[in-house]
Order: C-alpha cells, then structure tokens, then sequence
C-alpha cells in the first residue's frame, strides 16, 4: 500500500499502464517533474495539478489531494457555505466510524434524495 504521494502516483500510473512521459505529455509538465513527483524529491503539486493527474488516470481525485492535505475546491466551497456540513463532517470524526459504517452512512445519504 501507497504511503507518500509520490508512491500513490507511481501505484496508479502504473495501474493504468501509462509512462511517466505520457502522463506528463497530457497533463502539460515536463517528464522530469512526474519523475520527482513519484520519487517524492518535490511536495506534491498544487491542487489544480492533482486535478489534471488524476482526470488523466481516469481516477478521483480525492484519495491524492487527501495524502496532500488539499481538498477539491468544490469539497472546500460546500464545507465553508454549510455550517451544518462543517457540523455533520466534525460529529462523524469524533464518532470515529469504521469503514462499513461510512458505507452504511453513504448509502443513507443517498436514499434522502432517491425517488420512491
């Protein structure tokens, strides 16, 4: 399992059996910097980067701006404009839930909006 950035990068990348030149050919940097990214020598990149990483391995890209500390802008723009989301993400935490129950908890939150 992927501990770094970097190492996560490399593991998806390869999953998808795409070079480090091509990768960086389509998200528009130079190879070198997917080289050092994967290597962890550089901090990951900024936000809109790991954006454009991941639409390109057809991946979200959620997993990667978490091993970051970054959060997709319209994660953020939702969290600041809701104060009872703020509320819920902060019970969540303290109830410290296992992995089921988040799964438990998605489904939930699904069924509100389904019709029927």
């Amino acid at each position: 399992m992927a501990d770094t950035f970097g190492e996560k990068l490399r593991e998806l990348r390869r999953l998808k059996d795409i070079s480090q030149r091509e990768l960086a050919r389509q998200v528009g940097v130079d190879f070198s910097y997917i080289s050092k990214l994967e290597n962890d020598r550089i901090p990951p990149p900024a936000a809109d980067t790991i954006v454009r990483i991941c639409r390109v391995l057809d991946v979200p890209p959620d997993e990667l701006l978490a091993l970051t500390g970054k959060m997709p802008s319209e994660i953020k723009n939702m969290l600041t404009s809701h104060p009872a989301a703020m509320a819920f993400i902060r019970t969540a935490s303290m109830m410290e839930l296992s992995e089921a129950e988040w799964e438990r908890l998605n489904r939930e939150l699904k069924r509100l909006r389904s019709p029927g």
